[in-house]
């Protein structure tokens, strides 16, 4: 948290990528970060949590693709990181998301050291769109798994994210759950939801079918996937998010809620690309520059940049905004603070308004409220 005793910070070690998906909402460049510039961020955020007597910093490695950097770079940043927390008296914690198209056993004795012998990949069930330039998205999942299989044979844990389109909806829940967990054998997996986000082109507008889903058919998706999920995986340890999450939150047990349903993601975490700039999150730092935060690289004080940011103070003052509407009315109000910024924005070009998927949002609490009363009646 920004304020708390824990900060998280998401740091784009490039903004390049390897891949040319149809929907990437960021804007990619050339740019990579130095070792050198490495250490002055470092420095300025270690600064900011000792100003605000903050203990834990957790990093979120991700690009672009983090991969194009090679090992090497991470023992060096792992090590010039380690040292400089020392000093401070600070505990830091590492994870990796990647496309792992880069991916080789070079990598296997950073992953093990820095990340816990763990890394977060994509996936998409149909693909339709993540490609690598020039190639089909069959050549890309081909490649992927195989890259996959690699790292398990290695022993590494691979979580995935997986975007829904229109293709999965058509497909239904059934197909889609039968592909990851049975065929893929992944078993740690976070859905999410689609949104258009980054500078306009042809390609999006072609997408609007797969970018704009029913919000309906997806939240039927979503509550058959979910009792897929608590009839065949729940009990054998199968963790599907936001599922596992809401389920926990239900039953009244300690529950980590998506980053979407936070009170305010201005109070729980940063984004800073390669070339120094301050953002809300990944989806926000090299796609829309007019709501960047500023440069930790040309100033002084991240907390200063981050106390006089004109663009900070519109996420402050969402959440209280939202509730002059009718998100007052909601019962969900309290658990979902009227939803993600940036979904919000890319849809309505206004942070001011409440997540575009928030009738999918309301069917999925109520529903994963109702099972988990069932599971409680079951137990009892």
């Amino acid at each position: 948290m920004i304020n708390g005793n824990h900060f998280s910070l998401i740091l784009l070690s490039t903004n390049q990528c390897n891949a040319a998906c149809d929907y990437c909402f960021e804007h990619l460049t050339d740019d990579r970060l130095s070792l050198e510039r490495l250490q002055l961020i470092v420095n300025k955020v270690l600064d900011h949590m000792d100003s605000h007597q903050i203990g834990a910093l957790s990093i979120h490695w991700q690009g672009g693709e983090a991969m194009l950097l090679p090992p090497s770079w991470y023992e060096k940043a792992f090590a010039l990181i380690g040292e400089a927390a020392a000093t401070r008296d600070k505990h830091v914690e590492h994870g990796l998301q990647t496309n792992m198209l880069a991916y080789s056993s070079d990598w296997n004795d950073i992953i093990t050291a820095m990340f816990g012998n763990s890394l977060s990949t994509s996936l998409d069930y149909p693909n339709r769109h993540r490609k690598q330039p020039g190639r089909d998205p069959q050549h890309y999942d081909d490649l992927w798994c195989r890259k996959v299989r690699m790292a398990r044979d290695a022993g590494i844990d691979v979580k995935a994210i997986s975007l829904i389109n229109q293709g999965t909806l058509e497909m239904g829940a059934e197909s889609f759950y039968t592909q990851l967990v049975d065929r893929l054998g992944i078993t740690d997996f976070q859905i999410n939801t689609p949104f258009p986000g980054g500078e306009a082109n042809a390609v999006k507008q072609q997408l609007s079918p797969d970018v704009n889903l029913d919000v309906n058919a997806l939240a039927r998706f979503h509550c058959e996937l979910a009792d897929l999920w608590l009839e065949r995986g729940y009990r054998d340890g199968v963790r599907i998010g936001p599922f596992d999450q809401l389920l926990d939150y239900f039953s009244h047990r300690d529950a980590c809620l998506p980053c979407i349903w936070g009170p305010n993601c201005a109070d729980n975490f940063i984004a800073i690309d390669a070339r120094g700039h301050v953002a809300q999150c990944d989806c926000w730092v090299t796609s829309y520059p007019e709501y960047r935060f500023g440069n930790i690289l040309e100033c002084d004080s991240l907390s200063d940049l981050l106390r006089h940011s004109p663009a900070r103070e519109d996420f402050n003052a969402r959440p209280v905004k939202l509730m002059q509407g009718d998100c007052l009315q909601c019962d969900y109000l309290s658990m979902c603070h009227g939803g993600c910024p940036v979904r919000t924005y890319s849809m309505h070009q206004s942070l001011f308004e409440k997540d575009p998927y928030c009738e999918l949002y309301k069917s999925l609490f109520q529903h994963m409220e109702h099972r988990a009363t069932q599971l409680a009646g079951a137990i009892n």
